[in-house]
């Protein structure tokens, strides 16, 4: 059996003022890239980077790690977190998978934006493009879903977290539809946050939240190109 993968021995991350910080979607992510036990050298691309938390754990793990995002403060904020735990990650400013060029890889980790929002396409710029996904909260998400199996080598695997807010079924139904072996392989219920506490009433007039919500649940999409 292999051995347990060792902890990160980094735990402090700088965090500047605009760059998604850790929470719980990142947590739920981050042990379901442990459970992948990552070959030494295996390609892996972190898109959305934000604070490069998670591109950080992949190459603690033996990963050779691409990190893209679209803000140029995450990526300024990825690099100096590379630069400070020692890490070798390249780190690029990019708009998902269509400007990393023609490369493949072995392992796609994505925590991207998928909270629905009023708006229809989510803003293009503040913090809040870090969350805010359209009405249905599937603005990147679908993207995603189109791009992964071009992007993933034969074997490889794309771990996607969301919320149950914007179809989980749908994210699988997609990727299938894309030749990907997908399905949901974890969940997880985490406090309603500040910015569903901002738009509840909005949520619950669509019905996608109840008066009695208290919770919201995530999922790990996994999606294998087989």
């Amino acid at each position: 059996m292999a051995a347990e993968p060792a902890r990160p021995s980094h735990p402090f991350l700088i965090k500047l003022p605009g760059v998604y910080a850790p929470q719980g979607d990142t947590r739920l992510l981050m042990t379901a890239l442990e459970r992948e036990r990552i070959r030494p050298g295996a390609v892996v691309l972190d898109l959305g980077t934000g604070s490069g938390v998670l591109a950080l754990r992949a190459a603690q793990l033996g990963g050779s790690v691409i990190a893209v995002d679209v803000a140029r403060v995450a990526v300024v904020t990825a690099r100096l977190n590379a630069f400070l735990h020692h890490r070798r990650i390249t780190v690029r400013r990019s708009d998902l998978i269509s400007a990393v060029g023609e490369h493949s890889y072995d392992l796609v980790l994505c925590n991207p934006p998928y909270v629905p929002s009023p708006t229809a396409r989510g803003p293009t710029r503040g913090a809040s493009r870090a969350w805010d996904a359209g009405p249905d909260g599937r603005a990147v998400v679908d993207r995603v879903c189109d791009d992964a199996p071009a992007a993933l080598r034969r074997g490889g695997v794309l771990l996607m977290v969301h919320s149950k807010l914007c179809d989980p079924d749908a994210t699988v139904r997609r990727l299938s539809r894309g030749g990907l072996e997908a399905s949901i392989s974890a969940r997880a219920h985490i406090p309603v946050g500040p910015v569903l506490r901002s738009r509840i009433n909005w949520l619950r007039a669509r019905g996608l939240m109840s008066a009695d919500d208290r919770f919201e649940e995530l999922v790990i999409i996994r999606a294998e190109q087989t």
